[in-house]
């Protein structure tokens, strides 16, 4: 995730005109806002990366997620609309939706509530046994399983 983020992000700055040529020409204006929105979004995703090496607990993980993936989709559309401004190239785009799109993903399983623990039933509330055997059946007269030669399960 961070490191795809890292090369979407470093292709658009390219792209964008950093360099000496585009500074020469001059970027329209709009193109000038992406590197404050580029340098919050990996702050956002080192934030992230942080807290899952510090084995934060999954609500924390989903609220630096959300903040990420909300981060990103607008670093996303940037690119998207000031795509001919910028100059902004094709691999550059796909790569970023391919980024968002895994981000998403990650996002949706790290807010998602893990499997709930299964309902109480009657035997667990009586305190019997999940399967009969011979060790928790009555083998004297008049047990669950008594038959005229005994407790089948105990031979």
């Amino acid at each position: 995730m961070n490191r795809g983020l890292t090369i979407v992000l470093c292709l658009a700055v390219l792209a964008l005109g950093t360099g000496t040529a585009r500074a020469q020409v001059g970027a329209p204006s709009q193109c000038t806002k992406f590197p404050a929105m580029s340098q919050a979004t990996q702050e956002k995703a080192n934030a992230v990366s942080a807290a899952m090496k510090a084995k934060a607990d999954r609500k924390e993980i989903c609220r630096l997620m959300t903040a990420f993936v909300t981060s990103e989709d607008s670093v996303v559309k940037f690119l998207i609309e000031n795509k001919t401004w910028c100059g902004v190239p094709d691999q550059a785009l796909a790569a970023a939706k391919t980024s968002h799109e895994r981000s998403v993903k990650f996002r949706d399983a790290a807010c998602t509530e893990g499997p709930s623990p299964k309902a109480p039933t009657l035997s667990d509330a009586i305190k019997t046994p999940d399967v009969d055997s011979a060790t928790n059946t009555k083998a004297d007269r008049g047990g669950t399983f008594e038959t005229l030669t005994g407790n089948p399960l105990g031979k």
